[in-house]
């Protein structure tokens, strides 16, 4: 049986509080919420703080709410929580999607937003016991100096495993990030993220992240497919997430962002472009062959490896059948339209006060 190792839990009275903790503590101290990731890793030696600050039970990462500005949802909301929220899956289909597929209900009822957005990156060298690395001789990502799947590679090629970020990424959200003495800053959510399996978040080591913005919907239609072996637990082994817009019957923009294929979401938008100017009709009345173009071009530039459940070569292929599929998904969805505070009612008043 593998046993947590020793440490140390303060439980923070505010954010700003938690990012001092860290900024203190520096890479001795994690953050804990839902711990659906943080706990088993530590049983296995990957992840080895000393210290945990717990927040999960901070109010002020807990909210969802509206304003002219679009919805702002906390980062200690639960992926239960968006996905049962009907307002969020009337304006946001594709966010709740992902937010559905993670895991298992039970770990759902657990994990929260901001640590789906932060999910370590894995593969298959370094997702074991310490034994078995040990074993071995380690790997670059953890106690080694060689990425094993790529020994020529001079930066570590784990892969990116959140659902919920090509999403957020393709709706154009942004994230809030807090920092010692409640520095806020705001930045895209693509920008969160780097090409480095060892440090693939840009989040300074003090910081928090607060909240995830998602713009007003306007006309965007999304969707969300992931690939994966069961229909339940599995992280993904691919993944497609699509934002439509549409002027009309006629799409004006499309974004594509694959998960599971390098150590960052990939945006593969420019693939879209064939898209662009035509009208719905063609994409669900099943114009194969230009579904098949897109795909084929979105998927070009993904890179896997064999460092994954099943084969590599496989896992491209069924990552071009997901952005096929998640562009029908996202063309059959109703447009949303304008701001949703009315959606959401009381809550809008808590989105317009937050800074």
């Amino acid at each position: 049986m593998l046993r947590l190792p020793p440490f140390s839990f303060l439980r923070a009275r505010d954010v700003a509080e938690a990012a001092g903790l860290l900024a203190e503590h520096g890479d001795q101290a994690m953050l804990v919420a839902g711990g659906t990731d943080l706990v088993p890793k530590m049983k296995r030696g990957q992840l080895t703080p000393t210290l945990l600050v717990g927040v999960g039970h901070l109010a002020e990462l807990g909210h969802v709410s509206a304003s002219d500005r679009g919805v702002e949802i906390g980062a200690g909301v639960t992926l239960a929580r968006v996905a049962a929220d009907a307002r969020l899956g009337a304006a946001y289909p594709g966010y709740v999607q992902a937010a559905a597929s993670v895991s298992s209900p039970a770990l759902r009822n657990a994990g929260t937003i901001g640590g789906n957005l932060c999910v370590d990156t894995r593969c298959n060298y370094y997702d074991m016991s310490f034994e078995w690395r040990q074993a071995l001789g380690f790997c670059m990502k953890k106690d080694g100096d060689v990425c094993r799947v790529a020994p020529a590679s001079t930066y570590c090629r784990a892969i990116a495993s959140s659902d919920t970020a090509p999403v957020a990424i393709a709706l154009g959200a942004t994230v809030v990030l807090v920092g010692p003495g409640g520095q806020r800053r705001e930045l895209a959510a693509a920008d969160l993220y780097q090409d480095d399996g060892r440090c693939y978040l840009t989040k300074q080591p003090g910081e928090v992240v607060e909240s995830l913005r998602l713009p007003p919907p306007g006309g965007w239609r999304s969707a969300y497919v992931k690939v994966r072996r069961r229909h339940a637990i599995d992280f993904p082994l691919g993944g497609a997430a699509v934002a439509l817009a549409t002027t009309g019957p006629i799409i004006e923009a499309c974004r594509i962002v694959l998960t599971a294929v390098g150590p960052r979401p990939l945006d593969v938008s420019a693939a879209a472009e064939p898209l662009v100017g035509r009208p719905l009709a063609e994409v669900l009345g099943g114009d194969v062959g230009l579904l098949a173009e897109v795909a084929a071009a979105a998927v070009k530039p993904a890179k896997p490896l064999d460092n994954a459940d099943l084969h590599y070569v496989w896992r491209k292929q069924m990552t071009r059948r997901a952005v096929e599929q998640a562009i029908r998904q996202a063309a059959r969805q109703p447009a949303p339209h304008g701001a949703p505070a009315a959606t959401f009612g009381a809550d809008a008043a808590g989105g317009a006060k937050r800074g």
